[in-house]
């Protein structure tokens, strides 16, 4: 008997979880959700990213404020129009501005460029006088025959 309660305890405070989630998940109009997105953040972040010089749009720097505007953007339409964040819709979106804006852009979000003279110069210098240093060795070796054989 006591069992029983126990699971019908259990079974009665899943069902009123439930009732208390399923009507804020099914309140959420979602064409309406996306047209705000549309409407209020993609058009401040095409604006922001007009201002912006094309050739900074990589980096992460120069538009880390813009994006977490559009981000933080879509999270409080989400808010308003009773609707869970992120959401399918919202993957959909990003995935639509990153196909526009940051196709171009490195994996890393870092715009890609030599790396400073005082990295690059070992790496080069290096190689050329043990190159230089072998050579000037076999020549200076192959003058002197004595004592070979």
């Amino acid at each position: 008997m006591a069992l029983e309660s126990a699971s019908l305890l259990k079974a009665g405070l899943v069902l009123l979880m439930a009732a208390q989630v399923l009507p804020s998940a099914s309140s959420c109009n979602r064409g309406f959700y996306e047209r705000m997105i549309n409407d209020l953040c993609l058009a401040k972040f095409k604006f922001d990213m007009g201002a912006l010089d094309q050739g900074l749009w990589c980096s992460w720097p120069d538009t880390m404020e813009i994006y977490e505007g559009l981000t933080n953007c879509t999270f409080q339409v989400a808010l308003r129009v009773d609707c869970f964040w992120p959401n399918q819709i919202v993957d959909r979106f990003f995935t639509q501005v990153h196909r526009i804006y940051f196709h171009d852009c490195a994996l890393t979000g870092r715009l890609i460029h030599d790396p400073p003279t005082s990295i690059l110069a070992p790496f080069i210098a290096v190689p050329v006088l043990v190159t230089l240093l072998m050579t000037a060795l076999v020549v200076w070796r192959s003058k002197r025959t004595e004592g070979v054989l």
